[in-house]
């Protein structure tokens, strides 16, 4: 067996297109789960955010798995978004069911779709979370995007302990901390009224403290290769 075969969602900007420039492993197959169609990647077309997508997702989980011979297999879910910014209560009705589909559901749907097709193949398996600080911190005009971020932590933690019983897959959530993305910037874009805390990320642009992408993508791929415990939460910061 040779390579590592390779799923990316949001591969098509952002960390997620840091992480698939990154990838640390001579004759790798990375396939790009997105809407948007990536420069020079295999692609599969897939808006996360509408449920009717999930299933064509697990078909292929379960069609490229069950013919690798691959000695490593990994699904990076690395989607999502921060729209609609602003308070619960006041954004546009379908713009935040959107967004609590593609942060909250999708996660663990695929997560589990992809677990169900890698039980059974000897390569080493893993599945990567992005997550981000916002699990767990305070932030106005945020409410949905951490509450999806919290919601990854928590079945990253449950499906690490199944996998240790029984499964093998490696589970971890991991979050990059501020990176210096298009995200960023339309952090920094927004109306205070709708995210009252953007002069911290401001501040943060202007003091040359947002991380560089590729460096960010490094270093969750050398994750890889640590003895960590199956289930673990991981925020880059605190490596350092």
């Amino acid at each position: 067996m040779a390579g590592s075969l390779i799923w990316i969602s949001g591969a098509s900007s952002g960390l997620g297109q840091a992480l698939a420039a990154a990838i640390p492993w001579e004759g790798s197959r990375l396939i790009s789960i997105s809407r948007r169609a990536p420069d020079g990647m295999e692609h599969l077309e897939a808006d996360l955010s509408d449920p009717s997508s999930w299933p064509r997702v697990g078909a292929s989980f379960r069609e490229e798995i069950k013919e690798t011979d691959a000695d490593r297999v990994i699904f990076v879910h690395a989607a999502g978004t921060v729209e609609p910014m602003g308070f619960a209560g006041e954004v546009d009705d379908g713009a935040y069911l959107a967004n609590v589909v593609l942060n909250s559901a999708a996660p663990q749907v695929l997560g589990h779709l992809f677990l169900k097709a890698a039980q059974s193949i000897e390569a080493s398996r893993h599945l990567i979370m992005i997550t981000s600080g916002a699990a767990h911190s305070t932030y106005a005009g945020w409410s949905s995007y951490g509450a999806g971020k919290a919601a990854i932590d928590q079945w990253v933690r449950n499906v690490g302990a199944e996998q240790a019983l029984r499964g093998g897959v490696q589970v971890m959530a991991v979050a990059p901390g501020t990176v210096d993305t298009g995200m960023q910037a339309h952090l920094r874009d927004t109306d205070e009224a709708d995210f009252p805390k953007r002069q911290k990320f401001l501040d943060l642009h202007q003091a040359g403290k947002l991380s560089d992408p590729h460096e960010v993508a490094a270093k969750i791929w050398g994750l890889l290769d640590q003895d960590l415990d199956n289930g673990s939460v991981i925020d880059l910061r605190d490596l350092e």
